[in-house]
């Protein structure tokens, strides 16, 4: 593999449009809890908010569309509902929720204003860095990124050198199911479907490239996105283990972020993490927006589309992104856990051969995944204990894994089934 200027500036910029809010506040608050087995949080962190978006790259360099492409075989109204609510989600609860970690993090420490005006100023300036789409992966990839990945390792460097009191025994159980779904509050899963397609745009609009090499350059770009995050996620997993017993149980996200910056970098540590997560927030707000407003420029095909659908989501942000960090992550959950298998399983299914991905496979495998979802999604919106039931009917259904087995099951069968089909065609064929 290759790996030329070009994509190392579209990697970087991947990498800056993937870390952002939850990025940067949940991988220590892991490692808080997870004391000395760390190493095991930080495995099932990775498979989720690592090798998925990896995957999920690689899927938009094959398919070289849109997130419509994604799901247009199973049904080109299924794939409309499902695009809607992917980008309904990500401009309502991730791109607000990087408002409120900056305000919280980045401003309130050092200014007396609500809220509401930081959203105001951070969508405003949100605003004026994407309507102007031909520049986009140039400034985040030649100007941001190096900045973020600078102030991280600053404060990763820092910590492991540092002198601690001893880890704590580990206060979670099974740590590398914690760590797995834990990766799904950072939406990484979806946002490669959403910054992919920004990407892909992006490497379009540059130059004038035939498909293998968009493929090149978007596989090169998303290796050098993934080694990036690999690297920053395993420093803050440990560097939150190695202070768990510095802070109390009760420690909010942003609170223990700022304490490791602060125990780290010591007086610096304020300024030099308040511009940290200004821009690895601003930066993921900037990606979803974007995409946003590509995927309704790509429906409805008008020049006034761009514009408006930013505009939208921009007001959408300010009203939503006043809101507190803890909030806007209860408010996720139930979403994330009936959208997120099916995202997991519509990438999967578009990294894998023709063969495997067939209309019928991909109908089959996503009506079960979408079925054994709902349980994990609706105990969160549903007081009762029909639901609790259920999941305890279903292996790993209490571990908010009782799609796995079904969808993977069905798979097999579909598979075996397509397969008799194409032979008794290819027998009739034969024989006539």
């Amino acid at each position: 593999m290759k790996f030329t200027k070009e994509a190392f500036l579209v990697g970087f910029a991947l990498f800056a449009l993937f870390f952002g809010a939850g990025n940067l506040i949940l991988p220590p608050y892991l490692g808080f809890f997870s004391g000395s087995q760390w190493y095991l949080v930080a495995l099932g962190f990775v498979i989720s908010a690592v090798g998925l978006p990896l995957l999920g790259i690689f899927a938009h360099a094959r398919l070289q569309g849109s997130i419509f492409n994604f799901a247009d075989k199973i049904s080109p109204l299924f794939s409309l509902i499902y695009c809607v609510l992917i980008y309904l989600i990500s401009v309502a609860l991730p791109a607000p929720r990087t408002a409120a970690v900056t305000h919280e993090i980045a401003v309130q420490p050092f200014f007396e204003i609500s809220a509401l005006t930081t959203s105001i100023i951070y969508f405003l300036l949100v605003f004026l860095f994407v309507i102007k789409r031909t520049s986009i992966i140039n400034n985040i990839g030649k100007f941001l990124t190096p900045m973020i990945l600078l102030l991280l390792l600053a404060i990763i460097v820092s910590g492991i050198f540092s002198d601690f009191k001893p880890m704590g025994a580990p206060i979670t159980e099974l740590p590398v199911l914690y760590g797995f779904f834990e990766g799904y509050q950072t939406f990484d899963a979806i946002a490669a479907l959403v910054v992919g397609g920004v990407i892909i745009i992006s490497v379009k609009l540059k130059a004038n490239l035939s498909p293998p090499e968009i493929r090149k350059i978007i596989i090169s770009a998303a290796i050098v996105a993934a080694l990036g995050l690999l690297i920053v996620y395993g420093g803050l997993i440990y560097n939150g283990a190695i202070v768990n017993s510095e802070f109390p149980l009760d420690v909010t996200r942003t609170q223990l972020l700022s304490g490791i910056s602060f125990l780290n970098l010591g007086a610096m540590a304020q300024v030099g993490l308040s511009v940290l997560v200004g821009l690895a927030c601003f930066t993921t707000a900037v990606g979803i927006i974007t995409g946003t407003a590509d995927f309704m420029t790509e429906r409805i095909n008008k020049p006034f589309v761009y514009p408006v659908t930013v505009s939208i989501a921009c007001i959408l942000g300010v009203a939503l992104g006043a809101l507190s960090v803890n909030k806007i992550i209860e408010i996720a959950l139930p979403v994330l856990m009936l959208i997120y298998p099916l995202t997991i399983v519509l990438i999967l299914l578009n990294v894998l051969p023709k063969n495997y991905r067939t209309t019928f496979i991909m109908r089959a495998v996503v009506l079960v995944i979408i079925l054994f979802s709902l349980p994990d999604a609706l105990q969160y919106v549903i007081a009762t204990g029909l639901f609790s039931r259920i999941q305890e009917s279903i292996p790993f259904g209490l571990y908010g894994l009782g799609w796995v087995l079904p969808g993977l099951i069905t798979f097999i069968l579909a598979v075996i089934y397509e397969k008799m089909i194409r032979q008794d065609t290819t027998d009739q064929k034969i024989s006539g």
